[in-house]
């Protein structure tokens, strides 16, 4: 099967989360990207967080599938004539380094642009160009906190929190494909490259939309009641953390199931949704809130909306999730168990969906990584193993024109 990318070759400067996400997508899309490594060491995700000892860490292989491996020494005359040849012949290089890096090695973007004019410049970084904290080293944590998520999740109670979703990495990762998709579009229009950015900080804050939305309300009219603060608790003139309350203005919490004792999963996502309202009544057998002045509309809800979620609970003791779940859709109503890892590793939804899928790898075994959570008609993005450091060296070089005795000659200078 052609694929929509085939024919698109990439150079992959990135390392640890936020670029690998990126590019592994685009090759799962049928991009050929090389990823360029330092001989000896390569990606610090190589050995970080190791469960096979002299093994590739899972980090690694979770970010870096469909790839090839070059090992590339840069700083040596020879390395930088190899990536000036792999510029020459390619479309696209991704990079997430401090800023000056690339000028620093002598590849700056008027020397890529002379290099090739078509090349697309796509790059990860903590903060927009401009910004006063741009010179700040950048993490998913960072991220998190200087894009607005940390302040306003968690417990009013509580201290900022940190989500563990890669709201600054791999979200980061998503947005940085899309420009490079958006580019290589533009491209076929004009016949030029452009460089293509994505701070951490500004993914975060694209997500946290809905936020800087009620930062707005909260302006205007001094409180948000959608919020469990209103109508009895205060507000400051900044968003609040508002526990598990949904983000959308319909009223939700996270409510004990049988088992909760024991089971810190137990629990399930209920939302209490203004049309589902008649059906929410019936199945928890309360017919007689439906027409009730003090239940029947949002407005009126609010200011008892716990006492609402300690019925809810109360129906949901003898029930599991699962059981739980299964009675409330057949209401339409909006709910969901709180999955653990383990319980969507073990999904056979998923399983066959492609959203989680088994790898064979040369050195640990089968592998469990997530797949393409994009799905296409006429695409079915086969996901394999992330490559062993070096793996495809002397393959990239060949295929630049080198010949085997050349390969060698590198070899021996340590330039690959």
């Amino acid at each position: 099967m052609t694929k929509p990318l085939d024919g698109i070759k990439i150079i992959d400067f990135t390392h640890v989360q936020a670029g690998p996400a990126c590019t592994q997508m685009l090759a799962w899309f049928g991009a050929d990207v090389i990823k360029v490594e330092r001989p000896g060491a390569g990606d610090v995700t190589r050995s970080q967080l190791r469960d096979i000892p002299n093994v590739d860490a899972l980090y690694f292989t979770m970010l870096n599938s469909n790839k090839r491996s070059l090992t590339l020494d840069t700083k040596k005359p020879e390395g930088k004539e190899v990536l000036e040849r792999l510029v020459r012949e390619s479309d696209v290089l991704v990079e997430n380094f401090g800023p000056g890096a690339l000028d620093r090695m002598g590849f700056s973007w008027e020397r890529l642009k002379e290099l090739n004019p078509k090349m697309i410049v796509a790059s990860v970084k903590g903060f927009s160009d401009g910004h006063h904290y741009d010179d700040l080293k950048v993490y998913e944590n960072v991220a998190q906190c200087a894009g607005g998520a940390a302040s306003t999740t968690g417990f009013w109670d509580g201290p900022p929190t940190i989500s563990a979703a890669a709201l600054g990495d791999s979200n980061t990762g998503m947005h940085l494909a899309i420009g490079i998709l958006t580019a290589l579009i533009g491209r076929a229009k004009t016949g030029k490259g452009q460089k293509v950015a994505v701070s951490m900080q500004d993914s975060v804050l694209n997500l946290c939309r809905v936020k800087l939305r009620d930062q707005q309300r909260l302006e205007r009219v001094g409180y948000l009641e959608e919020y469990p603060q209103y109508p009895h608790g205060t507000f400051s003139d900044v968003v609040p953390r508002g526990g598990n309350a949904g983000g959308g203005g319909q009223p939700g919490w996270v409510l004990k199931c049988k088992g909760w004792e024991t089971d810190p999963n137990a629990y399930i996502y209920f939302t209490v949704q203004g049309h589902a309202w008649e059906p929410i009544c019936r199945a928890l057998g309360k017919p007689e809130w439906i027409n009730d002045p003090a239940y029947m509309t949002a407005e009126a809800r609010q200011p008892h909306i716990f006492e609402i979620f300690a019925t809810i609970e109360a129906w949901l003791a003898d029930k599991t999730k699962f059981e739980a779940v299964d009675i409330l859709r057949k209401f339409d109503i909006p709910c969901a168990p709180v999955l653990t890892m383990k319980e969507l590793a073990d999904d056979p939804s998923l399983r066959a969906s492609g959203t989680i899928v088994e790898v064979p790898h040369k050195e640990r075994g089968t592998y469990l990584t997530v797949g393409s959570p994009i799905k296409f008609s006429e695409l079915k993005p086969e996901v394999t193993a992330s490559p062993l450091l070096g793996e495809h060296t002397e393959d990239v070089l060949a295929g630049l024109g080198y010949t085997k005795q050349q390969i060698f000659n590198l070899r021996e200078v340590k330039a690959v």
